[in-house]
């Protein structure tokens, strides 16, 4: 056999050059892409007759054999070419080079229809004896359908159905206010039945404390203070140990500034503070003028934001001229700021404020104004005429970082000062002055302790109306469910 080779670059060309040399006849044996290019082998149109001469001839006889039709290349693609054999060479291509018929993709086959399953939280009715719409309301409400990974939202209850777990809840609400109403007064019977059962054990074991602590709350002392300052007694401690152990422990608690030089002294920017009525502007000529005899007046400057009461501006010019010391009104927050700056050369300047009630929400405005202004310090006025729990109130409304102490007003008027010692033991709070009248400057004193504890501890006499006898001690420690 014959066979040539033909390589190109490409199979156009490997066929050119095959048909220059064998003729448009020529028979493609194989193709192939090789590296570099293409490879054909073919044999000239010739020598297929010469290689059917040499197959063997056949044992029977067979039918005439078709004559061989002769095909056309196929116009052949660079990329993706096919080549078919000349009908001469159809005897000689083997079956696995003749190009293969598509296959067809299977028929699709048809499946049975599942519709989407539905499940419910609760088990179905077993009985059909039950009314239909309740389960068709039961559907509504709890059924769930999946739908692709998403559950969709329950249906709306009936209106009638919410109504009444509406009141259902309601009704037991009320059951547990009431219930919790009757255990709270049990216990508090509870409380006050061994708050009695203390205060007999204490008369028996440490009578001198029990007096003790009838004294304290007789004189206005809070139920606190007075069992923390009785517990300090020793049982078998005499009456007058007794009172000498609470006087010790009160000294000691008492934080009274007994010089000027916390205030006066040292100097700064003071706002007096305080209730309506309490003698703010009094109290700010009696330590102007304290500090003007003890600095001059040229060091001393006030300042009054008290706009609203009559006269209030006035009276401190009046006070002002008396003094020779300057006085500035201000009317917000960045009026007293300049005012201030302006007036920073000042040993001490004074702020009279304006008087208003604990429980008004201004308190806490008056209180931002201040601090806003600079380096602004306060100075509580309390009453001393009135009830701890008032004065205990007022500390805490006016209660900050700034408050810097509290000086005891009308400390002349007051029967007992025990609530208001009370109170600034309990509070912490430092006592700069007490006042006990009107004079300027004369009615203004540093606190004596020695004064004040006799004040506070001052037995009330037995024709007083406000002396407790007996186990009267024990009935209001009983009534707060407070023992000995």
């Amino acid at each position: 056999m014959n066979v040539k080779r033909y390589f190109a670059p490409t199979a156009r060309e490997a066929l050119r050059a095959l048909k220059e040399e064998l003729g448009a006849d020529a028979i493609v044996l194989s193709n192939r892409a090789v590296e570099g290019g293409v490879e054909i082998l073919a044999l000239p149109a010739d020598a297929v007759g010469a290689l059917q001469s040499v197959r063997p001839a056949p044992a029977a006889p067979r039918a005439p054999a078709p004559a061989p039709t002769r095909q056309m290349a196929a116009p052949i693609d660079d990329e993706d070419f096919h080549l078919s054999l000349s009908g001469l060479a159809a005897g000689v291509v083997p079956r696995s080079a003749a190009p293969q018929p598509p296959r067809r993709n299977p028929d699709p086959v048809m499946r049975p229809f599942n519709p989407p399953r539905i499940d419910t939280s609760a088990p179905a009715p077993r009985s059909n004896a039950a009314p239909a719409p309740e389960r068709a309301a039961v559907m509504r409400s709890r059924v769930t359908v999946e739908d692709g990974g998403r559950q969709a939202a329950p249906v709306v209850e009936r209106p009638s159905a919410r109504a009444a777990e509406d009141a259902r809840v309601r009704e037991l609400q009320e059951a547990n206010n009431k219930l919790m109403a009757e255990l709270t007064g049990i216990r508090g019977m509870i409380e006050r039945q061994l708050a009695g059962f203390a205060w007999g054990e204490t008369r028996r074991h440490a009578p001198a404390r029990a007096a003790m602590l009838g004294e304290l709350l007789e004189a206005g002392f809070s139920g606190t203070t007075a069992r923390q300052l009785a517990e300090a007694i020793p049982e078998d401690a005499t009456p007058d140990q007794a009172h000498a152990v609470v006087r010790a422990m009160l000294d000691r608690k008492l934080n009274a500034r007994s010089t000027d030089d916390d205030l006066i002294d040292r100097g700064g920017v003071y706002a007096l503070v305080g209730p309506t009525g309490v003698g703010k502007t009094t109290t700010t000529a009696k330590l102007a003028a304290r500090c003007v005899l003890r600095h001059g007046a040229g060091k001393l400057a006030l300042i009054t934001t008290d706009g609203y009461r009559i006269g209030a501006q006035e009276q401190l010019r009046i006070y002002g001229r008396i003094l020779g010391v300057p006085v500035f009104s201000v009317r917000d927050a960045a009026d007293l700021r300049q005012t201030l700056g302006e007036l920073r050369n000042k040993h001490i300047v004074l702020i009279d404020t304006m008087g208003m009630s604990q429980r008004d929400r201004m308190v806490a405005e008056q209180a931002a104004m201040l601090s806003g202004a600079g380096d602004v310090r306060r100075l509580l006025l309390l009453n001393a005429t009135c009830r701890g729990d008032t004065l205990d109130d007022v500390v805490r409304a006016y209660a900050g970082p700034d408050l810097a102490g509290c000086i005891f007003t009308k400390v002349d008027e007051a029967a007992s000062l025990a609530p208001a010692i009370d109170v600034a033991v309990r509070r912490a709070l430092n006592v700069f002055y007490v006042t006990n009248g009107q004079r300027v400057p004369e009615d203004l004193h540093l606190p004596n302790r020695a004064y004040l504890l006799h004040r506070a501890l001052r037995e009330q006499g037995g024709e007083s109306p406000w002396h407790l006898n007996g186990d009267e001690a024990g009935m209001m420690l009983a009534a707060a469910g407070q023992g000995a």
